[in-house]
């Protein structure tokens, strides 16, 4: 078993965080700006600021790097390729996406509307920005 290459870990991994923050930025900017700015008010939450806004960016970037060490990892059991990056996706989506966003709701903290389409947006973003990371992975 090969050693993870980490700096191609890190490459992969800011081009998957790419894609996620681009895809983030679409989905809350221009698909549930709206019902988000709805919610928050009806919680009387100000709306997303400077710091938070680079938190999401800075995270989105971590969660890329996350994924394709994820990859990385699971390469040697499953072999290289597109069908090994959708299978780290979708753990990385259920863990960081479908999990968290299920607890929220369980809360009362978002309605049906906003999850679901986080949820089915978050699965679709998530394994395209692992098919990129691992395009750049190599041992």
């Amino acid at each position: 078993m090969g050693r993870i290459n980490v700096s191609r870990v890190i490459l992969g991994g800011l081009l998957a965080g790419l894609v996620i923050n681009i895809g983030e930025t679409l989905l809350n900017v221009v698909v549930l700006a709206q019902a988000l700015e709805d919610m928050l008010r009806g919680r009387n939450l100000p709306t997303l600021g400077g710091s938070a806004i680079g938190g999401f960016v800075f995270f989105a970037f971590i969660l890329g790097i996350m994924t394709v060490c994820l990859y990385a990892a699971i390469r040697p059991r499953f072999g290289p390729g597109p069908k090994t990056a959708v299978i780290a996706g979708l753990f990385v989506w259920y863990f960081a996406y479908f999990y968290s966003t299920s607890a929220m709701v369980l809360m009362g903290f978002y309605g049906a509307k906003i999850a679901t389409v986080g949820v089915v947006w978050g699965l679709v973003e998530i394994v395209l920005a692992s098919i990129a990371g691992a395009w750049l992975y190599t041992e």
